[in-house]
């Protein structure tokens, strides 16, 4: 399959079977988050793998839905702001470099027929704490993984994207 389609067959995926993930799936797709460029590869990222019950109802808690708790795997995503580069201005990017890892992640695990969606919607604060995480690492996303559950294939549906005149602007920007 192409990258076009492999890009447009992922979705995000809130229900799981409940079957475990093969440890060569999982370090199939982690290695596919491992080389994921970062900027001046300064590589500021580091993948927390839960997969014991307790530890994934704790990381659970911190956020608000219940779905979560069916994946077999939560992946945590990690920034170093230590280690990020930053630009002449300031700018860490650090949450960049977290993203790009997480977009090759999900995609490799689509490619693997299995299914994430993006988590960013929970108390990073008590997530660090539960994971005990030393304070100069940020939780910064959180992947469940997982095999999709036959009930959740209706939500692959194709959401409406914008159409490229919307957003591609050549040699400068044109208001549309």
């Amino acid at each position: 399959m192409s990258f076009l389609e492999l890009a447009k067959k992922r979705y995000s995926v809130r229900s799981f079977k409940d079957q475990p993930v093969e440890e060569g799936v999982l370090k199939e797709i982690l290695e596919a988050g491992r080389v994921a460029p970062s900027a001046v590869n300064f590589q500021p990222v580091q993948f927390i793998v839960i997969q014991k019950k307790e530890l994934k109802e704790q990381v659970c808690g911190t956020y608000r839905g219940s779905w979560m708790a069916g994946a077999p795997v939560i992946i945590a995503i990690c920034g170093d702001h230590r280690e990020s580069w930053r630009r002449a201005d300031g700018k860490d990017h650090c949450d960049i470099d977290a993203a790009i890892a997480v977009d090759h992640l999900t995609l490799a695990a689509a490619d693997l027929g299995l299914g994430t969606c993006w988590v960013c919607a929970f108390n990073s604060m008590a997530c660090h704490r539960v994971l005990k995480l030393p304070a100069h690492l940020e939780v910064i996303a959180l992947l469940p993984l997982g095999y999709p559950a036959e009930e959740d294939v209706d939500r692959k549906a194709v959401k409406k994207r914008k159409p490229l005149a919307e957003i591609v602007h050549w040699d400068g920007f044109e208001k549309v």
